[in-house]
């Protein structure tokens, strides 16, 4: 049977860049904890060394970090700063102004005039908030910061201005195959895989990130340029800074939607196996199929002959050792299979198989491999300056796909240090399972992981849609739930990077007791930040009495810098008061800090003075 031209689509990722094996040059790494196995075999690996001092022991302890001093905190502002700041997340408070702020920004465009509307944001919304028209606008502002010990993730947050009725066409009609479109077959995709109209404007409930709609691939291209521009910028005002990316800007989001489909069934048929076998309720990574067993299955339901599958183990090296891992199975269906029938999955439910993937154009195919082209040429160019790439987070529909192709990009290019940085959402229900075995993934490779963590910027949307459209909610039912989820993902990256100089990990964090939580454990495991492994990220006009005490004492900390024109970022000045009203008490802590910082210059007499 011939490969569907998807799957060719798939494997094109290799001949753009990404590997067509895992390296086998890397070598094996026992798992934290873990008693190595006796026997030879691709299952035995090497004894680790006895573990070695804490690797901050000898550098001493490292600053006290005090988030309640203001004059620490806010060292770096002017006292017109000050009371900007103040002024703002006063009005963030507000909650009519804030749910009616995009329409008021507008109207107030209209009634001031471009000159007068623009000089006003900058005197308030935009100064806070963004950095500077463009490059060269945003230089002061980063230099300042780094004076400071405080880097930059450069974020250009332009997007277009769409209606809702726009944006739902541009997505129903960008989320649907050539084919799906002909006969329907959309609807033979699960619902959560599914372009559905209601949600069709993806902006809709997000508070703090920003969405690109597919328009063609002209426009891709466009955003390639854009981030490619972010790059040079954030490789000549640093040595170490970092750049944000969203994969939904560089190609057809039917690709991602369909590819986490993939995804998802082929390891929901893993976790069914692994239940006949007796391993249900285990830690994903202790799941492990016995190899005689699972060829048995797959014969039983069709898939393949025992002959077959013994061939497919074989020749990826699987199952030596007699069992096969999620790992060992995901590596089945990764961009370099050449077998046919694994486009194919059974419902265990019906006994029938399932098309994984369906049938694309000649065009699609050619749209999916520029999409592959684009992330290949980004991720060469942050290698050439030096310069991190993160990843964003986006839709959990979309997410298994965008990690999947940022794991290929970090087995190619984190080969000596961690320039690709993926995104974990810890709202996510799996987030746990997906860090551990990302992790894993990475040991095993011998690659440098990377992974900035966060809460989740979506939260209100996905539980809105799962509810109405009808599938389970993938997110952990509350705020609480979510803070130990973000606490317990970052301890085990923790844990690891207490034994390994690979793993990367970045707090992206406003919330003090998270940060706190991690200094306390850097300092348990003897993490020095010097190190340069644990870093810290907060959005840029947030959170300053975090950020800056933390750069002072010399931990590694990051402002999300945006930039771009004030009119064509008003739908990011928009999410920044939704989301100032989102957090009332940290807002209301913040404005405390800052009014204190305010009377202390004034009884101290320098409140007009630019440095206290």
């Amino acid at each position: 049977m011939a490969l569907p031209s998807a799957a060719r689509a798939l494997r094109a990722a290799a001949r753009l860049g990404f590997p067509s094996s895992r390296p086998s040059s890397a070598p094996a790494a026992a798992p934290r904890g873990a008693t190595p196995p006796p026997a030879a075999g691709r299952g035995a690996r090497p004894v680790p060394p006895p573990t070695a001092p804490p690797r901050g022991a000898e550098r001493g302890p490292p600053p006290a970090v005090d988030f309640g001093d203001t004059r620490e905190a806010f060292r770096s502002k002017s006292s017109a700063e000050l009371l900007r700041g103040l002024l703002v997340l006063r009005l963030c408070a507000v909650g009519p102004l804030v749910e009616h702020s995009r329409e008021l920004l507008q109207l107030g465009r209209r009634v001031l005039g471009p000159a007068l509307f623009e000089r006003l944001m900058k005197m308030t919304f935009y100064g806070q908030f963004v950095a500077g028209e463009d490059q060269e606008a945003i230089k002061p502002l980063i230099r300042r910061n780094q004076a400071f010990g405080v880097g930059a993730v450069l974020d250009y947050s332009v997007e277009d201005d769409l209606s809702t009725e726009e944006a739902e066409r541009q997505e129903l009609d960008s989320c649907t195959s050539a084919a799906e479109k002909e006969t329907g077959g959309a609807e033979q995709r699960e619902k959560q895989y599914r372009a559905h109209r209601g949600f069709g404007d993806r902006r809709g409930g997000v508070i703090s990130a920003r969405t690109y709609f597919y328009a063609n691939e002209a426009k891709c291209d466009q955003h390639m340029e854009t981030f490619l521009s972010c790059i040079d910028a954030s490789g000549a005002s640093s040595q170490d800074g970092f750049s944000a990316i969203k994969l939904t800007a560089l190609g057809r989001p039917q690709f991602l939607l369909q590819f986490s489909e993939v995804l998802v069934k082929w390891r929901r048929f893993f976790h069914q196996m692994a239940a006949e076998q007796g391993q249900a309720g285990r830690a994903v990574l202790e799941m492990k199929l016995e190899a005689e067993k699972l060829q048995e299955a797959l014969a039983n339901l069709s898939i393949a002959t025992k002959a077959e599958s013994q061939r497919w183990f074989t020749g990826e090296e699987l199952g030596v050792s007699g069992t096969v891992d999620l790992l060992d199975w995901n590596s089945l269906i990764d961009s370099r299979t050449k077998l046919s029938k694994l486009l194919l999955i059974p419902n265990i439910q019906t006994g029938q198989l399932e098309p994984l993937l369906s049938r694309f154009t000649e065009e699609e195919d050619l749209q999916m491999k520029r999409m592959l082209q684009r992330m290949d040429v980004l991720a060469k160019r942050a290698t050439e300056k030096g310069v991190r790439l993160m990843v964003d987070a986006e839709q959990s529909y979309f997410q298994p796909a965008i990690s999947r192709l940022t794991l290929e990009m970090q087995r190619r290019f984190n080969r000596d240090r961690a320039i690709i940085f993926n995104t974990h959402q810890c709202y996510l229900k799996e987030a746990y399972d997906n860090v551990a075995v990302d992790l894993e993934l990475s040991r095993r490779e011998g690659w440098h992981f990377g992974t900035k963590l966060v809460r989740g910027a979506y939260m209100e949307q996905e539980r809105e849609r799962a509810a109405e459209i009808g599938y389970e909610d993938p997110i952990n039912p509350t705020y609480e739930k979510t803070s130990e989820m973000y606490h317990r993902c970052l301890d085990y990256i923790l844990e690891e990077i207490k034994h390994s100089p690979k793993v990367n990990v970045m707090v992206a964090s406003h919330n003090e007791d998270t940060v706190k939580f991690t200094l306390r454990r850097m300092m348990e495991l003897g993490i020095h930040p010097s190190e340069k492994k644990v870093y810290f990220g907060q959005l840029l006009g947030m959170c300053d009495q975090i950020t800056f005490p933390l750069g002072q004492a010399g931990f590694p900390v990051y402002k999300y810098v945006p930039y771009g024109p004030v009119d064509e970022v008003l739908p990011y000045l928009s999410r920044r008061a939704l989301e100032n009203r989102g957090f009332i008490q940290r807002a209301k802590r913040e404005r405390e800090l800052l009014w204190r910082e305010v009377k202390r210059r004034l009884l101290a007499g320098s409140l007009f003075r630019r440095s206290p």
